[in-house]
């Protein structure tokens, strides 16, 4: 009884944390931040914009579309699995002319930091590089690496390792800030 309230506390405690990471306005500066405002959704009911229904919002985008990319050991080619999450990305990003997008490539814990910051930068500027061809705007688009210094999963394991190795749009209202 004791272990299965121990690993729900865990389980509930790793959601929750995921859910911090994945947070679309984490670059906003409070209310005058990067999306101008209370954030997308804010006051808003269910079935309203800024919901996974509001095909508009960036809720939709990160949970109907998707917001990240995976790659392989040590590559920063974009698998035909990626190329389709981009290319809805794309759509989006041009059906939605009000939103920006900084485009964070990430790798597993493997190497060197030095090594992982270039390979993150090399995944985020060839998801760039897509959106771009695709018809995105490039003034749209900022690229940041972290390397290997915001993993989403830490164990010394490949499952661990494979989605660490990534590249994550997120998107936000307005211009973008250097």
């Amino acid at each position: 009884m004791t272990m299965r309230l121990l690993s729900r506390a865990v389980l509930l405690t790793g959601l929750m944390a995921l859910a911090a990471c994945t947070n679309p306005d984490r670059f906003a500066g409070g209310a005058g931040g990067m999306n101008g405002g209370a954030g997308a959704g804010a006051g808003m009911g269910a079935g309203a914009a800024g919901t996974v229904s509001d095909p508009t919002s960036p809720v939709y985008f990160q949970q109907a579309i998707g917001d990240r990319v995976l790659f392989s050991v040590d590559q920063s080619s974009l698998t035909p699995e990626a190329q389709t999450t981009l290319r809805g990305q794309a759509e989006w990003l041009m059906t939605n002319a009000d939103y920006t997008a900084v485009i964070e490539g990430h790798a597993d814990e493997q190497g060197t930091r030095e090594y992982n910051l270039a390979l993150g930068a090399r995944r985020a500027n060839a998801v760039r590089e897509f959106l771009v061809a695709q018809g995105v705007a490039p003034n749209r688009l900022r690229t940041v690496s972290y390397g290997k210094e915001r993993p989403i999963e830490i164990c010394s394991e490949e499952a661990c390792y494979a989605k660490n190795r990534r590249a994550v749009t997120v998107i936000a209202a307005g211009g973008l800030t250097s």
